[in-house]
């Protein structure tokens, strides 16, 4: 359950009181999140969602991420919009933790994401992209090329625990990549956690994009590299060109992408890779005792690194040559 701060009847109330949404009716924990206490709130004038921010997500950059989805919801992308109270303020502070209460969205996400999802996925990146284009808020991505040393460094001691070599192979693959890494893309303000759950379809239409919790400034067609690695994979680790195609064709509808931003796009999604193995890495080392929350498998993305040290040009992930 994804829910780590309980909340008195009585104190939830008086807070969702003071944002003019009408009378609590009811409330329910959300079980799916790892990183935040989710409520499904209904009250008497329609659906919301109440995130209560735990640990890991900085205070600091809240008014960033909420300032991102109000600026994305008033330029056309479905996605969360924080509700202000009647001060005129979308943070508040609820059961001795930030808290803010968004509007919900209707849809659900897929597990198995077809070839169309994929296409309407591209274009709702596109959208995020444009729209992000003009919010005057920036956010280093501490978890780009400069943050990947000192994950590496917190988990090597004891990766080879995982699988006999992974230390070695992460170091080779990090060296490289921070040799190799390129500074001059198209910058600007990205998700960089578009999984398939954070994206809502109905039928094959993004009814939302959720989840903007890791969003920053960085380059844009790192993106697209995240997106490659979370939507395009079969489960049996073959990468799926048609829709890898489906993808960026529907993102270059909306959004060109520079002859700089195509050939750098292996060393993207390797690099995007190697973000996540190393994440994913330090959580499976260091699951707390009685944890509920089972870590997700790292050497999921060991595999698909090695996928993108083999692709010598963008072609293969479905851009014209």
């Amino acid at each position: 359950m994804a829910v780590y701060t309980e909340v008195a009847d009585e104190e939830l109330a008086a807070f969702v009181n003071r944002f003019g949404i009408g009378k609590l009716l009811a409330a329910k924990g959300i079980a799916e999140g790892v990183e935040n206490s989710n409520y499904f709130i209904h009250t008497s004038e329609g659906f919301f969602i109440l995130t209560l921010y735990e640990k890991r997500v900085s205070e600091a950059d809240l008014p960033f991420f909420l300032g991102l989805m109000e600026h994305l919801s008033g330029k056309g992308l479905v996605c969360p919009r924080p509700v202000r109270d009647r001060q005129g303020e979308a943070l508040g502070r609820l059961a001795g933790r930030p808290a803010a209460i968004v509007t919900f969205l209707d849809g659900m996400s897929v597990k198995r994401p077809s070839v169309a999802h994929c296409r309407a996925l591209g274009g709702a990146l596109a959208r995020l992209h444009k729209g992000g284009s003009d919010f005057a808020g920036t956010r280093k991505n501490a978890l780009s090329v400069q943050g990947w040393r000192p994950l590496f460094e917190a988990a090597a001691p004891r990766a080879d625990t995982v699988r006999q070599g992974l230390a070695q192979q992460i170091e080779q693959a990090l060296t490289a990549l921070e040799r190799e890494w390129p500074k001059d893309l198209p910058h600007g303000n990205i998700h960089a956690d578009l999984f398939p759950d954070n994206v809502f379809f109905i039928g094959d239409e993004v009814s939302g994009v959720i989840d903007f919790y890791f969003a920053c400034t960085d380059a844009l067609s790192y993106d697209l590299a995240v997106c490659l690695n979370a939507w395009c994979f079969e489960p049996d680790g073959s990468f799926n060109l048609t829709k890898g195609q489906a993808l960026l064709s529907g993102y270059r509808r909306l959004r060109a992408l520079t002859s700089e931003e195509v050939e750098a796009l292996p060393l993207l999604a390797r690099g995007a890779a190697l973000r996540f193995l190393l994440t994913r890495l330090v959580d499976w080392l260091n699951v707390p005792p009685g944890a509920l929350v089972r870590p997700k498998d790292p050497l999921e993305y060991l595999r698909k690194l090695r996928f993108h040290a083999r692709v010598a040009k963008s072609a293969e992930y479905g851009l014209p040559a």
